[in-house]
This record gives structure tokens, sequence and C-alpha cells, in this order.
């Protein structure tokens, strides 16, 4: 049974799954705009796609940008920090020590609550970004992104299971299916995790059109957050967060009746 993850005052891994807005404009104007623009949104939390930002090379600019939106958002809305790399479908093209230098110092600052760590930079990487999360009282989550294709039910369990051996809060597998059959694998192997594999919260979907169901379909499969935009998207097959708060919550209504 998997535990909950308490981020501020939402508890991830219970109820409907909740909706995490992306930020991802290039100028600090332009996120700390989106940021104060997401509180009006029916937005559970936010992510900032620091891999969008022009000035990613600048730690200091970086930070001063996290603490600007930490204050548009309020105290409220849990922020996840995502440098996103080109290998993983991001913008960002960074070394290694850089991706981990900056994790770890958005982890000893203010402003973020969760952090992001690709799974495809490997373990030593990985751990060491979860690390200065947890020494900072933040949760980790470990992603892997599938842009080409969906990997087999067993490969898919696979990683989740590596990910929480490697100390992440909350486990998230992103795919590209080719037909129906990949969205199923992709929902199969989530529900396996909750059933009989996972010991903590998970996100998973299956991108594009084709893997919208796997955005609606959480609450029913296992994943306890869905991405919805707000403008611009930040990956494949994301909807517009109003369309998607209203269909969740006609599911989650339908599951209690």
């Amino acid at each position: 049974m998997a535990t909950i993850v308490k981020v501020r005052s939402l508890l991830l891994g219970q109820g409907r799954p909740k909706i995490c807005v992306p930020i991802v404009a290039a100028t600090a104007e332009g996120i700390e705009r989106a940021a104060r623009e997401l509180k009006d949104l029916p937005a559970d939390l936010a992510e900032w796609r620091a891999d969008w930002y022009e000035e990613l090379a600048d730690q200091e600019k970086v930070l001063a940008t996290l603490e600007k939106i930490r204050q548009a958002l309020g105290e409220k809305i849990p922020l996840i920090f995502t440098i996103r790399t080109k290998k993983e479908g991001g913008q960002a093209d960074i070394s290694t020590e850089r991706y981990i230098a900056l994790n770890q110092a958005v982890a000893a600052a203010t402003g973020a609550d969760i952090l992001d760590a690709e799974f495809s930079a490997g373990k030593e990487t990985v751990g060491q970004i979860v690390e200065a999360a947890h020494q900072n009282e933040k949760k980790a989550i470990v992603s892997s992104h599938d842009f080409f294709r969906t990997p087999e039910v067993e490969e898919m369990i696979e990683r989740m299971q590596k990910m929480q051996e490697w100390d992440a809060d909350i486990t998230k597998v992103a795919v590209m299916p080719k037909s129906r059959r990949d969205v199923l694998k992709l929902l199969t192997a989530t529900l396996m995790m909750q059933e009989q594999y996972g010991d903590r919260p998970a996100i998973t979907m299956a991108m594009a059109g084709q893997g919208v169901i796997s955005r609606l379909s959480g609450e029913i499969f296992g994943s306890c957050v869905t991405f919805g935009c707000a403008g611009q998207a930040s990956a494949p097959g994301q909807l517009q967060v109003e369309e998607l708060d209203k269909i969740l919550e006609t599911i989650h209504k339908s599951l209690g009746s």
C-alpha cells in the first residue's frame, strides 16, 4: 500500500489526482506573470520548468527568479523545480556537474518544495539530488521519459522499483504510445505498482492525443498527479487546466456514487 506524501497542505496519493500546471516562460518577467496567473486557476501545484529559462546558466538569477515565483504563488501552492534535459524531451543542454549544482542550490534555498531528478542521469547523480532535497526537508521526484516508445510493462515496473530503491518520494514515468495497446501497457504498469509493488505515490502518463485517457484516469489506476496547461503545453497531450479540472471532478464524483 502506497504511503501518502504531504507537501505543504497538499496530500499526494489520496483522492483525485492533483493538477500540476507547468510554468514554461523564457524570461523572469514572463515566469513571474505566469505564476501570478496560476493562482486564479484550478491548480493544486505548480512546476517551474527551469530549462525554458533563458538565464539558466546564471545560478543567482535562477534563485532570484525562484523566490519571485514563490512570492507570486503565495504560501499554499507547492512548487516543483525541474530542469528537463534535451535527452528527456526538455530544453536544457547542461553538464552533469551543472545539473547537480543547480538542483543542490535550489534545494538549499526557499521557494521549491519538490525537486525533479531524471532517472536517466544515473544512480549517483540522482542520489546527490535526492539527498540534497531530503537534507533541506524537501521531497524528490525521480522521473523517466520515453518520447519515442512505450516500454513493456515489466520494464516500466522495474524502473519505478529502482526509483523507490533510490529513495524517491514520488516515482514518475511518461511514455509515448504508438497504439491503444501501448496506453493499456502504461495503465497496467500503473495499477500493478499501486496494488503490488509501490510503497509511495506514482505519477504516470501516456503522452499525445492517444494517451489522454491516462491523464484523466489516475484515481482509478493509481497516478497521483496529472499535468494541465495554461496556454503553452510542456508536453504532448496536455489539456487546458480548466477542462481537466471538470473532467477529474466528474470522474471523482462517479467513483463515489
